[in-house]
């Protein structure tokens, strides 16, 4: 998804762009804290190869968790983040030919699994009182779905240690940018830490969407574009379906123009699952 910078022209002309859930590739170079003349070692290509992604813009960055502090992980696909043991161990279980379960991962999380998520209320991450309703309506939005096996249980706070997944507010590490970030499941926990950032001049609907998304990432979804980005005015591949794409059964193969794991959204979403989410959710859980 091309991100777009949100200055006074985009202030101008927001209804006419395309925002991306991450920073895109084409602004790496300006990224703060980004290690980019660290060498990506081959068996990290390799791994990456693996479960399908795209191995073009792969990057060591600093990654924030809520309390300000930061280490070094792998960024892919604009807002999927993983440590070099998640991304080998996803590689490994992708070597074992698992059975396949829109688009997911092979990792998922456990069956039946209840979720503790967290939204973030401390200091210079906290959620904002539009993004706190943004969350509770997109935990909301999996909660109700009937036939999926995981759940969710939020709160509110600063004590994230002991749960499942956090959602914090990451803008004072993003400036100029809007979205979000997340990773992929592992050891059948979800991925736990989900950024947002940018987005306190979109409506809550629109907080709720990028939360629901990448959410979505968290308990395995892919972009649901991910052959194309075509919802960025895009014609590029994230890397091909084989291992780490997984097509999920009775779900469209092509461009599904209303998903909620579209690679860029728009200032006009309505932040709900479309009927092909719910149906990919109820076929993985």
């Amino acid at each position: 998804m091309k991100k777009m910078r949100i200055g006074l022209l985009g202030a101008l002309c927001l209804s006419l762009f395309f925002v991306s859930c991450s920073k895109d590739s084409e602004t790496f170079e300006t990224t703060e804290g980004a290690n980019l003349t660290k060498e990506i070692p081959q068996k990290v290509i390799d791994a990456a190869a693996a479960i399908e992604l795209n191995t073009n813009f792969i990057r060591y960055d600093e990654f924030f968790f809520p309390d300000g502090t930061s280490e070094e992980r792998l960024f892919f696909e604009d807002d999927i983040v993983l440590t070099e043991e998640q991304l080998f161990a996803m590689a490994d279980a992708a070597k074992e030919g698992l059975n396949s379960r829109q688009y997911r991962t092979y990792n998922l999380v456990s069956q039946g699994r209840n979720i503790s998520i967290i939204g973030y209320t401390g200091g210079n991450f906290a959620l904002s009182s539009k993004e706190r309703t943004a969350l509770q309506w997109a935990v909301n939005n999996y909660n109700r779905l009937s036939g999926v096996s995981i759940s969710f249980t939020l709160t509110f706070g600063t004590n994230y240690q002991n749960k499942d997944m956090v959602v914090y507010n990451n803008s004072i590490n993003n400036p100029g940018s809007a979205g979000g970030s997340a990773g992929f499941p592992s050891g059948g926990l979800p991925y736990k830490y989900v950024q947002i950032y940018g987005l306190s001049g979109y409506s809550t609907n629109v907080n709720e969407h990028v939360i629901t998304h990448e959410v979505g990432h968290s308990v395995g979804f892919r972009h649901t574009d991910w052959f194309s980005r075509q919802s960025c005015g895009q014609n590029s591949n994230e890397g091909s379906g084989g291992v780490g794409a997984v097509h999920v059964s009775g779900t469209p193969t092509g461009y599904d123009s209303t998903s909620v794991m579209l690679a860029c959204f728009s200032s006009s979403e309505d932040g709900e699952f479309n009927g092909n989410d719910i149906t990919a959710l109820r076929n993985m859980y």
